[in-house]
């Protein structure tokens, strides 16, 4: 049985932690329940026990399973329709997908180079530009991101040299000490040369638990291996 929750305390009891709950919880900390754009629903089996929970934030989902009933997921999410949904990639009825690896790391090694500075609190449309997103509506994703870091549920980090952006990354999801890695780019023209490096290592140092992110097959997995992340399994993208 899926429904859907009323009050955010609900999903306490559910007690696995990875990537996928990470952003649902992280989520439901910065909206709550009372936004119709960010629903959250959550699955019991017979005994009443959460095997598996959701976000929708417009028409995204994200779930994290636990002995979940995978075929009533995906019919769900089929009947509810979807722009696309994120999970494990253990949901085999939908056809079209983009597929990853998931690393997680909590090595806690911060280092420094010369003539830099860390800047927590990047202006956003600086880092947005840094970042030059495809297509992306700078107003939707402003609102959304700085809706974040005001509930302390995402983080912006830039590495600046002589006031000049040459690295950036964000924590876009946040929650009980655990957070998501994501957007880490280095300008081409300084890139091997440490400041990534840097970067990644300064954030994870400001995180007491884990980071997760998610790499694209066959890229970047040396880079964050040296700074100690591990492959942990696959995600999916189903659009």
């Amino acid at each position: 049985m899926i429904k859907k929750i009323e009050n955010p305390n609900e999903f306490d009891i559910y007690t696995k932690t990875d990537l996928y709950s990470v952003r649902i919880k992280a989520l439901l900390s910065a909206y709550g329940t009372g936004y119709d754009f960010a629903v959250f629903y959550k699955q019991l089996n017979m005994n009443g026990e959460i095997t598996a929970i959701l976000s929708k934030l417009d028409g995204d989902f994200t779930i994290s399973m636990n002995k979940a009933d995978k075929s009533e997921l995906a019919e769900f999410i089929g009947v509810i329709g979807y722009s696309s949904c994120l999970c494990d990639g253990l949901i085999d009825n939908f056809s079209r997908y983009d597929e990853g690896i998931i690393m997680v790391s909590d090595r806690k090694t911060e280092y420094s180079l010369p003539y830099t500075e860390i800047d927590e609190y990047p202006k956003l449309m600086d880092l947005f530009n840094f970042q030059d997103y495809d297509k992306a509506d700078f107003e939707a994703w402003y609102v959304d991101i700085s809706h974040r870091i005001r509930h302390n549920t995402a983080k912006a980090y830039s590495v600046n040299v002589n006031n000049e952006i040459v690295s950036s990354g964000i924590f876009s999801s946040i929650h009980n000490n655990d957070a998501i890695l994501t957007s880490v780019n280095t300008a081409p023209e300084f890139r091997r040369m440490g400041y990534g490096s840097l970067l990644v290592s300064h954030m994870m140092c400001d995180i007491s638990g884990r980071v997760f992110l998610m790499r694209e097959k066959n890229k970047n997995e040396h880079f964050y291996s040296r700074l100690g992340f591990v492959n942990t399994g696959k995600w999916r993208l189903y659009k």
